[in-house]
């Protein structure tokens, strides 16, 4: 789970976690660099420009330390001119050959990136809408929206930044390293036997500190979970007089968090002295001994500046290598996770409208032979067990029962969202299997309880029914489900936005726009889930009539909760603990004096009255 971490302000950031980098995990990065085969020519000529702007790079210490000699009239490097005027226009030459191979090098990187992230972006997005059920009904969705914007992010910054910092501060650490051997082997040895002791020290103390501070990260992320659920069941919280309860949880939870940043503090206090004294006890060093060394005659002044600007060029690349690494390790955590979307098995579902056309029609006949099905994330409860029934062309088969009972499921099983463990679904007669899964979704339609409308217009919202339907198609349909006076009635009309999720319309309003778009798909097999059971009196009316409408010609599986909605149904199928336990009409269940049908009429009748 990613972590928290403060920002430089009093937020909390979301912070990737990061992933050890082995074997497996650069064969899943391995699997991502596929994607930069058709930009590669260009990828190379990157690499090429980067390796040229680093070199260049380090030149700049040797023509500073020559300029020096130089002013002293002494001969620098040999291959350098001894006139400070030659030295200052080839440093200018080499400073704007540096920053034009710098922009194409920039330039090259970002493109590279930006295309081969748009393409992994659209394949996990395309595969990612084309993954079952199960897979969603087991990730939250911020979870999967976080893999196509954080997730692919860091991998964006780590092939246009990382990647190439990494290998630049590589070539300068490897060039000043050489190139301080070069000017003087003393100093460097000098310089080597200091740097392994900081580094040693500098690695376990930053552990350390490292685990304090998440230590401290996650003490303030509680904190927050308690302003979050407090706030979130504030009535509770007054309800029981608990406010002084809360309080004081709150603030306790807040002196832990600022001992462990105390704590976190006078660490780090203590790992920046030691940097500071060492760093600077460092160049101390160097320039003391360095001194000594020209008092001999053994280095000269511009030697000296040489090596002291080298010193830092190896200093600053050393110490980006933990942040580069540690970006790396995000960036291999999030192709992980990216991979594990783009290897999971897909649906039998195109993104190519062409190929989830009907290739073969359902006239609406359905039966289940036999049915048992358990979720496959809780495969220790079986949710329908050994269910039978079947529905002719154009009968009204009510399904009936307890909540919890397995009735919703029927209708993600008719859809095809999940399969059965065993037993069959038949379409006319014919099992499931042998069909198309866009043939069976493009010929049944569901109009549920809580109807999903997308943000943007009534009109849109409509004609995702059928794609390709005229306005004159959508009004139509509008009109057939008693949905056109109420939007007509807006200024915008048509064109009026629902807002996200369809929060701007009542429930009424949305369940006709449902049905609207169900009138438009033109379904062999409509499935209404308790599609009114929210409904005030005046909404239910308006939305039965549209269903009735709906209904007609086609085959339709009412899940009720109401009753009194499905008394004219042709047969209906009482469900309890996932078995059919009755089935038969309105009147003939109401003949079972002990029958469960009987009993849920009666209590709903009770409550009318009462």
């Amino acid at each position: 789970m990613a972590r928290a971490r403060l920002n430089s302000g009093n937020g909390i950031d979301e912070e990737l976690p990061k992933t050890k980098i082995n074997k497996a995990s650069l064969s899943n990065v391995g699997k991502l660099l596929k994607y930069l085969k058709p930009y590669r020519a260009k990828f190379i000529i990157g690499m090429f420009f980067l390796f040229l702007s680093s070199v260049s790079l380090l030149a700049f210490p040797a023509l500073m330390g020559s300029m020096v000699d130089a002013a002293q009239g002494k001969q620098g490097l040999a291959f350098i001119p001894a006139n400070i005027k030659s030295i200052g226009i080839i440093a200018f030459i080499i400073l704007f050959f540096q920053s034009f191979v710098s922009f194409f090098r920039i330039r090259l990187f970002v493109e590279v990136a930006e295309k081969t992230l748009a393409d992994i972006r659209r394949d996990t997005y395309f595969n990612l809408i084309t993954l079952p059920m199960d897979f969603f009904a087991n990730r939250r969705v911020g979870e999967l929206n976080s893999r196509l914007s954080a997730d692919l992010s860091q991998i964006q910054d780590t092939m246009t930044t990382t990647f190439a910092e990494m290998i630049r501060q590589a070539i300068l650490l490897v060039g000043g390293i050489s190139f301080l051997f070069i000017v003087s082997v003393k100093l460097t040895l000098l310089n080597l036997s200091i740097l392994p002791v900081i580094v040693i020290i500098a690695v376990f103390f930053g552990k350390f500190i490292r685990s304090l501070s998440r230590k401290a990260q996650d003490k303030l992320a509680e904190s927050n979970t308690i302003v979050q659920e407090t706030l979130q069941g504030i009535s509770n919280v007054k309800a029981f007089v608990n406010e002084a309860y809360e309080a004081n949880r709150y603030q306790n939870s807040l002196k832990a968090v600022v001992d462990l940043a105390l704590r976190g503090a006078s660490y780090r206090g203590l790992f920046a002295s030691f940097i500071l004294f060492c760093i600077f006890g460092a160049v101390v060093s160097v320039i003391w001994y360095g001194s000594d060394l020209i008092a001999r005659g053994e280095l000269s002044v511009g030697a000296l500046t040489t090596y002291i600007i080298s010193s830092l060029f190896v200093a600053g690349s050393m110490g980006s290598f933990p942040e580069l690494y540690a970006n790396v390790q995000k960036a291999v955590g999030a192709t992980e996770r990216v991979i594990e979307i783009l290897e999971e098995d897909k649906e039998q579902v195109s993104i190519h409208p062409e190929e989830n056309e009907i290739k073969e029609r359902i006239k609406g006949g359905l039966q289940f032979d036999q049915v048992k099905f358990a979720y496959p994330s809780r495969r220790e409860i079986t949710v329908l067990k050994d269910i039978s029934f079947s529905a002719n062309v154009g009968e009204k088969i009510a399904i009936v029962g307890p909540s919890g009972t397995g009735k919703s499921t029927l209708a993600a099983l008719i859809l095809g969202f999940y399969k059965p463990q065993q037993g069959h679904i038949l379409f006319d007669n014919k099992d499931a299997n042998d069909f198309k899964l866009t043939d069976i979704r493009n010929q049944v339609a569901i109009v549920p309880q809580d109807v999903l409308l997308f943000g943007g217009s009534i009109r849109e919202n409509i004609a995702y029914g059928k794609l390709t339907a005229t306005p004159e198609e959508v009004i139509e349909a509008s009109k057939r489900a008693n949905a056109h006076d109420f939007i007509m009635s807006f200024p915008e009309g048509y064109d009026t936005l629902v807002g996200e999720r369809g929060i701007k319309l009542s429930g009424g309003q949305r369940q006709r726009i449902a049905i609207a778009r169900a009138l438009l798909k033109d379904p062999a097999i409509l499935i209404l889930d308790e599609a009114t059971s929210s409904l005030d009196s005046e909404s239910e009316r308006l939305v039965q009539n549209a269903l009735e409408e709906l209904m007609k010609n086609r085959t339709s599986i009412i899940i009720a909760h109401r009753l009194s909605t499905i008394r004219e149904a042709n047969k209906i199928i009482v469900i309890e603990k996932g078995r059919v336990v009755e089935s038969g009409t309105h009147y003939e269940l109401l003949q079972h004096e002990t029958g469960l049908y009987r009993y849920l009429s009666n209590l709903q009748q009770e409550k009318i009255d009462g």
